[in-house]
């Protein structure tokens, strides 16, 4: 299938300037690399230094060239660097591989990479890098790279998209358990954001799994797209997302801005599109290796075989860690256990099945994996033994694997507590078997909660977004399009009109209007400073709550009054319940992102929130609830009834609809706190920053 960059990454020619015969530079390796790929088109080395390179003839320039080729690597200092790319234009040449820095001491105003960028950008030319490593296309046999690489042999399944060269290199040169098809080192993205090669790499038939070094995003509404196109393909992502920093929210107002840092957009939008998120490389290139080479899973959890008693009480401790469920065995599969193990023997999952060991010990283990596996539990089992001396395996614990596998259908990993080499022949042809053979056990449970997670990612059925009345998304887009702050009562209409169930309130200039208002309400009461400069109430002693009676109203109004002004808000207090909250907060690159999470006065000391891209249905607000750490709270603690989380998840979803309704005059709402009772969701505080006409003029 065609692709607009088949000119770079699938190109008919090559053109590559600063080709060299001196052994181990930039120009000697693109050449090689070329050679080592397999690469079937024409070469054009291109150096006034040369007459010959490597057995080709070598051209003095780019317009010397006998035919104008699709790609020219650049090979040359960045001072050469310009000049070279002007001669590619003007040749009309359509893509370009660029991995120098584009940095020059004494440089000018525009500096190069400004200067180059714009170029670029008036040509069209489709351009890897620069300050990148080039790429890897495997499967049509174009490695436009100039460093030394291992071989990698077609077809594979694997595709690595990186921001960074080193996070590119330093998977696919050293683990050949991973088949890789394709691999990028994006650099600066002059020409080509992930994006691009993202969806370039979709359409190859071949990929199972893509991995992605993620820095940013350079093309937000592109990286969204194909995203969404790899959930439509059901082609799971694997994503190491770096810079998880709160720069942007250090200017933000509420609680929610602040809360909500840069990092969790990525969050939620992963969330959204089924992408799996690891944290550091060992995760990362395990789960690559097990979405590759394993069967899709069925429902349950893991089951794990151990010969180790400590290795065993250390995987469950990881496996609480890592969220990863363990099956709890049924009493069929109990009762077969106990009738094959010795009887100090527990028959639990994980399972300890070495005791006394002897002749009969490798047709133990086998029962007992089948047993587990067979399970009506059991999504995917795992042997956890630690590798033979020289980090080699044993052939007996692939014979447990392939038995169990066979009479159960189900996927099995064999795992070591401690790496040993991704080289090993039996390791490497184990694993491209579909018996992956893995390293470290915590880098093994989170390859295994990616893969349960995008499982029930593709089980997600959601309804149609809450349906908004057009009159009432009008009315509050103009109000928040000014730019202006909505304090707390407006900030409750508004939400009360979107349809969440709000604390009842009336404003007061007056003890006497405030007494007036208390009556029509009905004690206990809670009575706030209303001043539009006192953003952040409680934390300044502006809100004064359990107000019994008239006398205890007028006192507390006399001292809001003397420190913060004579307006007052004069609200109904919600029932006893857990303090909620919601957020909203406007991401520069991805747009309105929703939190929700444990509020209250300690939001920002807790942190326990989760991110949702609005907007979404009271199931995936229930799905962001179950994630919560103080989760066990909404059920009831110490005597206390439970909270209503259905209604909180249905407030959630109603919230969600009207950020998106008001996605581009929105700054920042926070919501909080929200009581969660036994019987509702009732917002009892709310702030709403608009976004004026200058900041989302081009949202």
């Amino acid at each position: 299938m065609a692709h607009r960059l088949d000119p770079l990454l699938r190109p008919r020619s090559v053109a590559v300037v600063g080709a060299s015969a001196r052994e181990d530079s930039m120009g000697a390796w693109v050449l090689e690399n070329l050679r080592r790929g397999g690469f079937e088109g024409n070469v054009f080395p291109v150096n006034p230094g040369y007459r010959e390179v490597g057995g080709l003839k070598c051209y003095a320039e780019l317009g010397a060239l006998p035919e104008r080729v699709d790609l020219v690597i650049f090979a040359v200092g960045d001072r050469q660097l310009e000049a070279t790319l002007d001669a590619a234009i003007e040749s009309g040449i359509p893509a370009a591989v660029i991995m120098s820095t584009l940095f020059l001491d004494d440089d000018s105003t525009p500096v190069l990479r400004e200067r180059v960028a714009a170029k670029v950008a008036a040509a069209g030319m489709l351009v890897c890098g620069a300050n990148g490593m080039g790429f890897y296309n495997v499967r049509d046999r174009v490695w436009a790279c100039g460093f030394d690489s291992t071989t990698h042999e077609p077809p594979g399944n694997v595709s690595i998209i990186s921001h960074s060269g080193a996070g590119m290199s330093g998977i696919i040169d050293c683990e050949q358990r991973l088949r890789i098809n394709f691999a990028v080192s994006t650099g600066n993205e002059l020409g080509v954001a992930m994006d691009d090669y993202l969806d370039f790499v979709l359409d190859l038939p071949e990929t199972r799994v893509v991995g992605l070094f993620v820095e940013t995003a350079r093309n937000p509404a592109g990286f969204r797209d194909a995203l969404e196109k790899a959930a439509r393909r059901r082609i799971p992502i694997v994503a190491l997302k770096v810079g998880r920093t709160a720069a942007s929210a250090r200017l933000a107002v509420s609680h929610s801005g602040a809360l909500a840092g840069d990092d969790a957009s990525f969050d939620a939008l992963f969330d959204r599109c089924g992408v799996q998120r690891v944290f550091d490389q060992d995760a990362w290139a395990t789960a690559l290796i097990m979405f590759a080479e394993m069967h899709p899973l069925g429902d349950g959890g893991l089951v794990t075989l151990h010969d180790s008693g400590g290795e065993r009480q250390l995987l469950i401790d990881l496996a609480h860690d890592t969220g990863v469920p363990l099956t709890r065995l049924q009493a069929t599969t109990v009762d077969a256990l106990e009738t094959i193990l010795a009887p100090e023997l527990p028959a639990v999952n994980p399972l300890d099945a070495w005791s006394r060991g002897g002749p009969d010990a490798g047709d133990v283990m086998t029962q007992c994996l089948t047993h587990m596996m067979r399970d009506e539990g059991a999504a995917m089992g795992a042997v956890v033994h630690d590798r033979a001396p020289g980090g080699t395996i044993y052939s007996s614990y692939l014979g447990y694997m392939q038995a169990a596998r066979a009479a159960s259908g189900k996927p099995v990993c064999l795992v070591s507590a401690r790496a040993g080499t991704g080289r090993d022949a039996a390791v490497v042809t184990s694993t491209h078997a579909g018996l992956p053979v893995l390293d470290g056990v915590r880098s093994f449970l989170e390859g295994c909660r990616a893969l349960m997670r995008y499982r029930d990612f593709l089980e997600r059925r959601c309804a149609p977004p809450q349906a908004l009345d057009a009159a009432t998304v009008d009315k509050w887009r103009a109000r928040l399009g000014s730019g202006d702050t909505l304090a707390e009562g407006e900030a409750l209409a508004m939400l009360g009109e979107f349809g969440l169930d709000v604390a009842e309130s009336h404003l007061a200039s007056s003890a006497t209007a405030a007494a007036a208002a208390a009556r029509r309400l009905g004690y206990p009461l809670a009575v706030k400073t209303s001043g539009r400069e006192v953003l952040h109430k409680s934390d300044q002693g502006g809100v004064l709550l359990g107000i019994r009676d008239e006398s205890e109203l007028r006192h507390a109004y006399a001292e809001l009054d003397r420190r913060f002004g004579p307006e007052v808000l004069v609200a109904r207090m919600a029932g006893p319940g857990v303090e909620m909250l919601f957020g909203a907060r406007h991401d520069p690159q991805f747009g309105p992102v929703v939190l929700l999470g444990f509020g209250g006065t300690l939001a920002e000391t807790l942190r326990d929130v989760v991110f949702a891209l609005p907007p979404f249905d009271a199931a995936h607000a229930r799905r962001c609830v179950d994630r919560l750490r103080l989760r066990p709270l909404l059920d009831g603690v110490r005597g206390r009834p439970p909270a209503n989380i259905d209604a909180f998840c249905d407030a959630a979803a109603r919230f969600s609809a009207a950020v998106d309704g008001l996605r581009d005059v929105v700054a920042e709402i926070d919501v909080n706190p929200l009581i969660v009772t036994r019987d509702a969701a009732i917002a009892v505080d709310a702030l709403a920053i608009g976004r004026s006409p200058d900041e989302h003029a081009d949202a």
